[in-house]
């Protein structure tokens, strides 16, 4: 349900609501919050909760480090593993300077923005990710550990998959939120597990990511274990994705769609930075099916953008190269504008690449540009695009190029 600020109101008087979180993200998408008590929720409609911004990641490059958080009451959510007696909500936030302005390195704004472009020309763009994580061991002072949780592998079930009671708790938990998980497996690294999103508009669906990563983390926590997004943690095991699937609605078998993919196999690499943003993001790129050139296929797990078999909405393409320490908002802001492009500029699909590339000859691999190799490459694209100067404001761009 999308609440109007007044409903929020009604509700944290009529359901028991004590204190309200306002969350944001961190320009690399990491959820923050500060918790405010009931008798403050007018007050944060009508000019927004001040915070001191200096320590935040990505926040600290101006003399005045003052920002507004501004609830957006869409976005109220129960938070369930609080008690209910005294009850905690959650609503994700705009952020602004004291004049009212936006500030621009408030991510979510960036997506938001991006979205009303499409709109204008008539493009609504649908998002649904595929999240894996790993779950460790805690040692005797609790502390995380690199021992899985167990030693399944793909698709298993229990006694070997020991995960499934984290999962199940997991997709009940997002439920309960209104966050709507299509399925949920082992994956084929031990104590690897991947929970899938229902397809929902991009802003929503990127709520749902920063959501789902804290939903996890509290989950695996209460179970007495550790949940890790890292990209790689193992080097001879595979590491963790975050597939974005996406599709053009009422384009599901026009055209735009082919176009809008051409256009992010155009940008591909200039975006990369942005969607594998640590050092070990490309030791798991180019093993274990994580994609490595830039090419697409119709159903190839080895390629970099497959159009999976699916009828009417959910035939979709699925980007393969993110991982999960990618900010979603970010990821399909820049997605959405590479998906503009080719739409506008009517670029072709090249022919599909029905091949496995790790079977495939050197001599045929080398007909194909590859995606970054290091992050000092990604570095070096992203910096010389005019396509990211274009979409991401100077200090996002500052910040990611240091990291």
């Amino acid at each position: 349900m999308r609440y109007t600020n007044q409903e929020v109101i009604q509700f944290v008087e009529e359901e028991d609501v004590k204190f309200i979180r306002l969350a944001f993200c961190d320009v690399f998408g990491k959820q923050k919050n500060i918790s405010i008590m009931n008798t403050e929720l007018l007050r944060a409609f009508e000019q927004g909760i001040a915070i001191d911004a200096w320590s935040i990641a990505g926040f600290d490059n101006q003399s005045s480090s003052d920002l507004f958080l501004h609830p957006d009451s869409s976005t109220l959510e129960i938070l369930p593993w609080r008690p209910e007696s005294g009850r905690v909500v959650r609503m994700f936030c705009d952020i602004t300077w004291p004049n009212g302005s936006s500030f621009e390195c408030d991510t979510r704004q960036i997506l938001k923005k991006a979205v009303a472009i499409a709109e204008k020309k008539g493009i609504e763009f649908q998002f649904g990710s595929e999240m894996e994580f790993y779950l460790f061991e805690r040692d005797d002072y609790g502390k995380p550990t690199k021992i899985p949780y167990d030693t399944a592998s793909y698709m298993d079930i229990a006694p070997d998959d020991r995960g499934e009671d984290i999962r199940r708790e997991i997709c009940l938990t997002l439920e309960q939120m209104g966050i709507r998980p299509e399925s949920s497996h082992h994956e084929e690294g031990p104590g690897q597990n991947e929970i899938d999103f229902h397809y929902s508009d991009p802003l929503s669906s990127a709520d749902d990511v920063v959501t789902f990563s804290s939903v996890v983390e509290t989950v695996a926590n209460r179970n007495g274990i550790f949940a890790c997004f890292e990209p790689k943690p193992f080097i001879d095991q595979p590491g963790n994705g975050m597939h974005i699937n996406f599709s053009i609605k009422g384009h599901e078998d026009d055209i735009v769609f082919h176009q809008s993919i051409a256009g992010i196999l155009k940008y591909i690499s200039d975006m990369t930075l942005y969607l594998n943003r640590t050092e070990d993001s490309y030791k798991r790129l180019g093993k274990q099916k994580a994609p490595a050139f830039i090419m697409w296929s119709a159903q190839n797990r080895s390629q970099l953008i497959r159009i999976p078999a699916a009828f009417g909405v959910y035939k979709r393409a699925e980007l393969r190269s993110p991982d999960t320490m990618a900010n979603p908002y970010l990821a399909y802001a820049l997605l959405i504008h590479a998906g503009l492009y080719g739409i506008e500029h009517k670029l072709e699909l090249p022919p599909a690449a029905d091949m496995n590339l790790y079977t495939a000859s050197e001599e045929l691999l080398q007909r194909y540009s590859r995606l970054p190799q290091t992050l000092e490459e990604a570095k070096a694209f992203a910096r010389n695009s005019e396509f990211i100067k274009s979409i991401l404001p100077a200090h996002i761009r500052h910040v990611y190029g240091r990291i």
